[in-house]
């Protein structure tokens, strides 16, 4: 199954933009936007509090981001935490490959929920902090299907044990909410919030800004160009195949 389509970026700030995240699935996102990034690679001491998973992923986010300003206090810093809430567990990162099965046999025919915290900074300026949360609906899993997965994936770096993008159609009936959320950064939000501030621009909107410059003012006064609505609409509940 693939994405939405996202928006194509263009940096604008004269400061860098630095991930304080070595998560691949995090960095794909952000260069399929077009964004230019740096890595800050933190060793934050994280929380896990299942009675309050929104919490507990902003104080993960929130340390992540204290950690990274200690090192580049001069750039625009983007930090994020994701775990799974499933039924009142909390789910990070599995052990090893027993506990990744372990994982998805609890997961078979159920749903459970995909919660990340983003953590965005400007130089000189407090965190913003914004959570996205989204629905994960499970297929019946036989223990054949899991092995497969597990060999075909290898997800012991992702929350949960699996990856919507890579070989998702094996595990996953469908999702509600954010896909890139499920992925681990949800960039409807982090676009939408580096558009407000100005550091970046619609890339892929100049070349229809510079056709139209030339052409005559609409009478009424209305501009030729509608207001750009957001950054990356939520996707839609959606069966896969």
């Amino acid at each position: 199954m693939l994405p939405p389509s996202l928006p194509q970026l263009g940096w604008c700030a004269d400061f860098p933009l630095v991930v304080g995240s070595v998560s691949p699935r995090r960095h794909t996102l952000l260069r399929q936007c077009g964004l230019p990034f740096e890595v800050c690679a933190t060793d934050a001491s994280e929380i896990h509090d299942a009675s309050d998973p929104v919490g507990t992923v902003v104080h993960n986010a929130l340390a992540k981001q204290a950690a990274c300003q200690r090192l580049r206090p001069a750039a625009c810093l983007l930090t994020a935490d994701t775990l799974v809430l499933f039924g009142e567990r909390l789910i990070g990162k599995p052990r090893d490959l027993d506990e990744a099965a372990q994982f998805l046999r609890a997961f078979s025919g159920r749903t459970q929920t995909v919660y990340t915290a983003v953590a965005l900074t400007l130089p000189g300026t407090a965190p913003a902090t914004r959570v996205e949360a989204s629905a994960v609906h499970f297929r019946t899993l036989s223990a054949a299907t899991i092995q497969e997965y597990l060999h075909r994936t290898r997800p012991l770096d992702r929350a949960g044990a699996y990856d919507i993008d890579e070989n998702g159609e094996m595990l996953i009936a469908g999702y509600g909410g954010s896909y890139t959320n499920i992925m681990g950064l949800p960039m409807e939000t982090v676009c939408d919030w580096f558009l407000a501030r100005g550091v970046a621009r619609r890339a892929d909107l100049l070349p229809l800004a510079a056709a139209v410059a030339g052409r005559p003012h609409d009478a009424s006064g209305g501009s030729a160009i509608q207001a750009y609505p957001g950054a990356l609409a939520h996707a839609q509940p959606e069966k896969l195949a």
